[in-house]
């Protein structure tokens, strides 16, 4: 079973919001699945401009280095399965930039759970 951890908000944007609406959707998959959220694993390191009306390069380019496994969650990651849970897939960038910090950490392997997939319309 995978250990599964929400896409993590920088500090100043979580203030702002109040709430990180991956963390509590992570919360409600862990209550259905009953297996804990691990958001202790995931930290946001940058804070970055929102990703609305970027471009998929652009996108990848605003998170590159914006996220990191947690000093204390180093150790864990080693071999791990890990589920991360974000809201919105658009490009994938942001998914992308946690799978890579995660893979750096040891993660063997990162699956990504989303609520709702943006789908460009030509």
């Amino acid at each position: 079973m995978p250990t599964r951890s929400p896409v993590p908000l920088h500090w100043t944007r979580l203030w702002q919001r109040r709430f990180n609406q991956s963390a509590a959707l992570a919360r409600v998959v862990s209550t259905i699945a009953n297996v804990p959220v691990h958001d202790h694993i995931l930290v946001r390191v940058r804070a970055t401009p929102p990703q609305v009306g970027l471009a998929r390069a652009e996108r990848a380019r605003n998170v590159e280095g914006a996220f990191a496994v947690a000093r204390a969650a180093r150790s864990e990651m080693k071999g791990k399965k890990l589920l991360v849970i974000d809201d919105v897939l658009t490009s994938g960038a942001t998914v992308d930039a946690c799978a890579k910090a995660l893979r750096r950490a040891g993660a063997a392997r990162v699956d990504v759970l989303v609520l709702t997939r943006v789908v460009e319309t030509v």
